[in-house]
């Protein structure tokens, strides 16, 4: 299938996964142990019903919407994903500039295969950086003064990984990081001599924000235990609160309770996430657990949802129920999987095409007029 005749991100995804070895795209497709919350994020998406209105005049759409002071140009940003370009070279970068040039926020994660200082250029002013606490302080210190220098004005901490997510995938494909050539990774290399050779172009893809730290490493799993650490608590983040003079977002947030202790410390937004389903198999789907949290928050600190965003009218449907922004980390992924930066462009064209049609369907201007009456009568 060619880029032009991909018609929704799944399309993407299917050309994706035949130009990409399994144990690369697995890395970024899989989720944990049997993926019931993969499935489940995007299913519930589909479940929700909203009702159209007609005979009003939606000639002029605004997607637009501003967030901690900013305006972009649609209701949806790049969530977080780490080591990226082992799904597909350079990908990191095809993204930051993707959201520039789209005017929507890239958040560079931690554990990103190129450095922070050189996505927040590529971003140019649209970067947000993501963090991982590490049980290392000094590790975590270096990368708050680097995000701090590099001018990203978001630092988005990670709550949700207090113990590495078991991802069957990878265990059955033997990931390592750096990769391993085992027989079968050769095997599947020669059979994807695309993604092969532009790979040796880039060289091999780390996780290029601990490069010294990380050259001992022999596993994803040895990464990810090094990136975290279970002891990451509420005073720790009061702590980060105080040390980070810009705005604050905690992603990972399930429970009204923690939504309203965010509130409390100081917080500038929360997103509700379950890591893509990447980290349990087990709970609920974000967009479920998204309507108490809005509720219990009333407003007092920005709600962003991931996890599960696949069509341009979730972004709708997160928002009449109380979410004020989305971040997409696989639906633009795939795009770069399936065609390079010029996939990344379709990806984003896609899921703005089935926004904006959305919105003149539901008999509505702007995103900001989605309400909680554009939901179904029924609910």
């Amino acid at each position: 299938m060619r880029l032009d005749r991909a018609a929704c991100i799944d399309d993407l995804r299917e050309i994706a996964r035949r130009r990409i070895p399994r144990f690369a795209f697995d890395l970024v497709d899989g989720g944990a142990e049997g993926e019931r919350n993969l499935r489940r994020n995007a299913q519930a998406f589909e479940e929700i019903e909203l009702t159209p209105r007609y005979m009003r005049d939606v000639s002029q759409i605004d997607t637009g919407v501003t967030m901690f002071g900013q305006r972009f140009g649609a209701p949806f940003g790049m969530a977080p994903i780490g080591v990226l370009n082992a799904f597909w070279p350079g990908a990191d970068l095809m993204l930051a500039r993707l959201c520039k040039a789209k005017d929507i926020p890239y958040t560079a994660s931690s554990a990103a295969s190129t450095p922070l200082e050189a996505l927040a250029e590529a971003a140019d002013g649209n970067g947000w950086f993501q963090l991982y606490v590490s049980g290392n302080a000094d590790v975590t210190e270096g990368l708050v003064s680097r995000a701090e220098a590099a001018g990203y004005p978001v630092l988005m901490v990670t709550a949700d990984v207090p113990a590495a997510g078991k991802r069957d995938r990878d265990i059955r494909n033997q990931l390592a990081v750096p990769f391993r050539f085992t027989p079968e990774v050769v095997l599947q290399c020669a059979l994807n001599p695309r993604w092969s050779l532009t790979s040796l172009r880039h060289g091999t893809p780390n996780v290029a924000n601990y490069a010294d730290l990380l050259q001992s490493a022999t596993s994803y799993a040895e990464v990810q235990k090094t990136l975290i650490t279970p002891g990451f608590t509420w005073e720790d983040l009061k702590r980060l609160r105080a040390r980070w003079k810009g705005k604050l977002l905690v992603k990972g947030i399930l429970h009204p309770d923690d939504a309203v202790q965010c509130a409390d410390i100081g917080c500038d937004g929360i997103v509700v996430s379950n890591h893509g389903g990447r980290q349990v198999a087990f709970g609920q789907p974000t967009i479920e657990a998204l309507p108490p949290i809005a509720a219990a928050l009333g407003g007092r600190i920005a709600v962003l949802l991931d996890s599960g965003i696949r069509r341009g009218s979730d972004t709708l449907r997160a928002k009449a129920l109380g979410a004020d922004f989305t971040l997409a980390g696989r639906a633009l992924a795939y795009g770069v999987g399936a065609g390079g930066a010029m996939g990344a462009e379709r990806a984003f064209d896609l899921l703005s095409l089935e926004l904006n049609r959305a919105l003149g369907q539901l008999g509505l201007r702007s995103y900001s007029d989605v309400g909680q009456d554009t939901l179904s009568q029924a609910r």
